[in-house]
């Protein structure tokens, strides 16, 4: 019989495991709760343990740790990032590693997506003059998502379920991802472009890229101005990745019909940020990826990576030390 561990304080696991699926677990084999994240309670919760949940905020799980489970086979990671548990000691015993980054890309493409319809409805502009005693001026800068190209900029979790939830729309999908084959993007009904086709293509672009030094940086004055001047960028990724400064005086003079912002560089941005001011410019709170009750879904995630562990299936988001190696 399995014994399923979750490590992680009653908080943090309210936060991310619904009661429904902790009686999905318990239908697997018997689950233990802990207590909290420091090493001592790790040690106690895992003691036997053949699976282990793992969460933010957890410590590594090196030999000390994994020495009172030596029969631990699967760690299920209910977060995204595994770096912070994950060690030699851990890929030397031969434990399996799975976690959640596809379950919280799912609130990253859907809020870019909230932003591709809002922006291409005009609802921003739209909704201040109402505030303001107009009706329907600006009524005339409204686009359908119909015959426009969609440009997307990185190929991973986030950017195919966008690509994937732009299908529903007549669009033209256009993908920069050097890592991603012309045959790839064929099967995620996506054409393969360059950075300077989607730049000078795409009526609305959307960033899914990770931060790392090929991106940083990569919307910078140069670049934004290859952009359609009527064009809408949404970054749902990483602040890092556009030159804030740049935009600002790109946004100042008039060009894009909105920047749709959810991360910036540093965070929070600073009061008198002066992106702030400008209205073409739509900012929220780094809220993209699941919250609320959405974040319930990574430990159904975890039941089903579990389930198919178990059957001898390919799990969804295996992580591999090979693939973490390439991560950023």
């Amino acid at each position: 019989m399995e014994k399923i561990a979750l490590i992680m304080g009653d908080s943090a696991r309210d936060l991310v495991i619904s009661p429904r699926s902790i009686k999905r677990m318990e239908q697997i084999g018997e689950v233990v709760f802990g207590t909290g994240s420091d090493r001592e309670s790790v040690k106690k919760a895992l003691a036997g343990a053949t699976i282990a949940i793992t969460t933010w905020g957890n410590t590594e799980l090196d030999a000390d740790i994994l020495s009172v489970c030596p029969d631990l086979k699967l760690v299920c990671h209910a977060a995204g990032s595994v770096k912070p548990i994950v060690c030699d000691d851990l890929w030397n015993k031969g434990v399996r590693v799975t976690a959640s980054a596809a379950m919280l890309s799912m609130g990253v493409s859907e809020t870019a997506l909230g932003f591709t319809i809002a922006a291409s409805k005009n609802f921003f502009a739209l909704n201040e003059n109402l505030h303001n005693g107009l009706w329907a001026e600006g009524k005339e800068n409204i686009r359908e998502l119909y015959e426009l190209t969609v440009g997307v900029i990185g190929g991973g979790w986030a950017g195919r379920h966008y690509i994937e939830l732009m299908q529903a729309f007549d669009v033209d999908i256009i993908l920069y991802d050097p890592f991603v084959t012309e045959e790839q993007c064929e099967k995620m009904g996506c054409k393969k472009a360059s950075l300077e086709e989607v730049l000078k293509e795409s009526d609305i672009i959307s960033i899914h890229a990770p931060s790392i030094p090929e991106t940083d940086k990569m919307f910078n004055a140069q670049t934004l101005a290859m952009m359609k001047k009527d064009a809408v960028l949404i970054n749902t990724a990483r602040g890092s990745i556009i030159d804030e400064a740049a935009l600002y005086e790109h946004m100042k003079a008039g060009n894009l019909k909105y920047a749709c912002l959810d991360v910036f560089d540093p965070e929070p941005p600073a009061a008198d940020h002066p992106l702030r001011s400008l209205p073409n410019v739509i900012m929220t709170p780094h809220l993209a990826g699941l919250a609320a009750n959405g974040l319930k879904k990574i430990g159904k995630h975890c039941c089903e990576e579990i389930e198919r562990f178990l059957k001898g299936e390919k799990m969804m988001c295996e992580v591999t030390k090979e693939q973490l190696a390439r991560m950023a």
